[in-house]
């Protein structure tokens, strides 16, 4: 099977946190790494800072629904604080998604969506990858 897509790079790592401040302040005062991004994904219901490490993003995500019962809320109410996703950066979204399916992986996102630090989106389910794995791809790049 020959995938019309690349895979680049681990773009970041997900992780779910009770308190986005106080997560925070572990990875800038303790660490001395430098938030660079602060945004509210009010689609998804969360709100997330990116902390460059490398060249890797750690992404600390934190629910923000009014019954804190958006997916990150569930998802920390079952699992708890931690990670919860890692993404990997593709150079064509719409062929990942597309290859993906054909090769029988099971995606929840069939269609990419716009998600955090002006990237599109789109995840496949935990049962076909062993966890929950983003494709992400700069929407700067992507071509609708």
């Amino acid at each position: 099977f020959t995938m019309a897509f690349k895979t680049i790079c681990v773009d970041h790592i997900g992780i779910a946190c009770a308190d986005l401040d106080a997560a925070a302040k572990i990875y800038t005062e303790v660490l001395g790494l430098e938030i660079t991004n602060k945004e509210e994904v009010k689609e998804q219901g969360v709100a997330t800072v990116f902390i460059p490490c490398g060249e890797t993003l750690l992404e600390l995500l934190v629910d923000i629904t009014e019954n804190n019962d958006g997916p990150m809320g569930k998802y920390i109410a079952k699992n708890g604080p931690g990670i919860q996703h890692i993404a990997l950066r593709v150079d064509d979204i719409k062929a990942a998604t597309a290859d993906m399916q054909a090769a029988g992986i099971s995606m929840i996102d069939t269609v990419a969506r716009n998600g955090a630090g002006a990237m599109k989106i789109a995840f496949v389910h935990p049962k076909s990858a062993g966890c929950l794995l983003e494709l992400c791809q700069p929407a700067a790049t992507y071509v609708d």
